[in-house]
């Protein structure tokens, strides 16, 4: 066993941020830093478009208050309002602060941090570095860690999260290199893993993001909220998934069907292609269910609409977003200054996660926390985002949270003791769970599994749902569980055995889809990024209130706790 004053579970944005301030704070805190990649391959290098902030570079009329309106609205009135304020008036200062750290934000001619539209935003908010500002501000994070006591774990797994009478004491994690099992023990752990797009056949996350901390939370008895709420990217390339940026129609392009026509003026006509995402991602799915999609041979009724960048110019998408011009033409062969750029709605964001309170101690229930546990990022829900995630708010609450969690860890740890924990339970456990995956004799392979629960996560929980489609998913789901003692693994190695990471991942994938769809079933309304369309209206005095999930052995219980309302009242939600 070792010890650690504070174990982070996660190498992305919110993780590397927390761990600065908590060096910044108390610079002599031992820390362990425990990603399953290296820190600077987490999937935050993969945010493209910006990050929010009122710096009223471009737009002096811009305020906090009216960052902190957008978000609610665009949260569809259910993200927690003073988590929000608290977003929108620590955004100028984090961004700055990043800026001090050397991230290289794209310029405006006088030497001013640049700003451009996103949608959902009523003012141009949005800082940037290119289209590459996760890359930008996750190298300097981490580069800049590299001169404190943190002690970085990577390519290290961790398999279980230790919770003993609501008290978090460590994890039990397994080195992929050498296949090595080892029990970190901490005063404090903070989970920063990310997100889930895995659970889903088409996503622009990376493989890695399997909500293992999700998975490994519910399985500790601790709830997960509002995880009924995925947010769904209009713009994926097709078929591949990645992502195409938001920051392409921020910087002017056109979303258009088989008819050539800027249908967004149809569902959003004053915000056109700057329509928030689920509303975005709706219209995209409409206009093809209605026949009036594109096959790649240019006719109607195929599976995909274009994004449209001609009129904008080789300068401009050289310069402003060069990455997306990149993959279009890697991956679809696209040249994109010449020719449209064929996009349907991808899987790209977990608007729940991990119950958090403003100082990102994880909730037991909606009365009491855990000691010493925290959360933040993607797998946190604290909840600033809602129904619905507006666009360049993921990497300010990943900033703006990290840094608060950190703070919070840092402040704790004077009260907080080591924990009472006999590790050979943990690691006895461990090691016998990965030599039962061994044993296996099924004749079923991983892949073809994982294929699957994608397939029925895409089928019973998209774009659209009805209660029909989702007890549908969640009996299928059922017998998927099941055949998971049928995999057999084909490589029993322990050094560098990728078919047990996906094993293991697997599995976490399996206790995720549950909870998403037991909560999308129970939620009789429509609300942002959860459509029923056999309850197409929202429903404010039912379902004006957030989703406690428990995973149990014999499935979901499903609780409520209210919505913080402390700035703006609900009203009707329109662009």
């Amino acid at each position: 066993m070792q010890d650690f004053a504070v174990v982070i579970v996660g190498g992305g944005l919110a993780g590397c941020r927390a761990a600065l301030e908590i060096c910044r704070l108390a610079p002599h805190t031992p820390i362990a830093l425990v990603a399953k990649t290296h820190p600077i391959r987490s999937h935050s290098v993969a945010a493209q478009g910006g990050i929010a902030a009122t710096l009223k570079n471009v737009d002096d009329q811009d305020s906090w208050e009216s960052h902190a309106f957008d978000t609610v609205k665009g949260s569809d009135f259910l993200a927690d309002q003073d988590a929000v304020a608290i977003l929108a008036q620590d955004a100028p200062d984090v961004v700055i602060d990043l800026e001090h750290l050397g991230v290289l934000f794209s310029r405006l001619p006088d030497g001013r941090i640049a700003q451009r539209p996103f949608g959902g935003h009523s003012h141009q908010r949005t800082c940037y570095a290119a289209d590459k500002t996760g890359h930008a501000i996750l190298h300097e994070l981490y580069c800049n860690l590299l001169k404190y006591n943190v002690t970085f774990f990577s390519e290290w797994y961790v398999l279980q999260l230790i919770v003993e009478d609501q008290q978090a004491k460590g994890v039990v994690a397994y080195h992929i290199e050498t296949g090595r099992l080892e029990v970190l023990r901490a005063k404090a752990i903070l989970f920063a893993t990310g997100g889930y797009g895995r659970v889903f056949n088409t996503t622009s996350n990376d493989f890695a993001s399997t909500g293992d901390g999700l998975a490994m939370t519910a399985r500790a008895g601790l709830p997960l909220e509002d995880m009924e709420f995925v947010q769904f990217h209009p713009t994926g390339l097709y078929p591949a998934g990645v992502l195409i940026s938001e920051a392409v129609r921020g910087e002017g392009a056109y979303l258009i069907n088989a008819a050539g026509e800027r249908f967004m003026a149809h569902y959003a006509p004053s915000r056109m292609e700057l329509a928030p995402r689920d509303i975005t991602s709706r219209a995209i799915a409409t206009e093809i269910r209605l026949g009036r999609g594109i096959h790649p041979d240019g006719t109607a009724g195929g599976p995909f609409v274009y994004l449209d960048l001609r009129h904008m110019g080789r300068d401009t998408i050289m310069s402003r977003i060069p990455f997306c011009w990149e993959e279009a033409h890697r991956l679809a062969g696209v040249d994109a200054v010449v020719e449209p750029i064929p996009v349907r709605p991808t899987v790209h964001y977990s608007m729940g996660g991990i119950p958090v309170t403003l100082r990102g101690q994880v909730r037991a229930n909606a009365a009491t926390t855990v000691t010493g546990f925290y959360a933040a990022g993607e797998c946190a829900c604290v909840s600033v985002h809602g129904a619905n995630r507006l666009g360049s708010n993921s990497l300010l609450e990943c900033v703006v949270y990290g840094r608060r969690t950190g703070a919070a860890i840092a402040t704790d740890l004077a009260h907080l003791a080591w924990p009472d924990l006999n590790p050979q339970p943990y690691r006895q456990a461990a090691e016998q769970h990965l030599e039962q995956l061994f044993a296996q004799q099924g004749d079923l392979r991983i892949a073809h599994l994982r294929q699957q629960v994608q397939d029925c996560m895409t089928n019973y929980c998209g774009v659209f749902r009805t209660a029909e489609l989702m007890q549908q998913g969640l009996q299928e789901l059922q017998t998927l569980k099941s055949r998971y003692q049928q995999i057999r693994l084909g490589d029993h190695s322990r050094y560098w055995n990728t078919e047990l990471l996906e094993a293991l991942e697997l599995a976490n994938l399996l206790v995720v889809a549950e909870i998403i769809l037991a909560g999308a079933l129970a939620r009789q309304e429509s609300r942002g990024a959860h459509f029923r369309e056999d309850y197409p209206q929202r429903d404010d005095t039912n379902f004006l209130r957030h989703t406690l999930a428990f995973y149990r052995p014999d499935g979901v219980a499903i609780d409520y706790f209210p919505v913080t309302m402390t700035l703006f009242a609900p009203q009707e939600r329109t662009y």
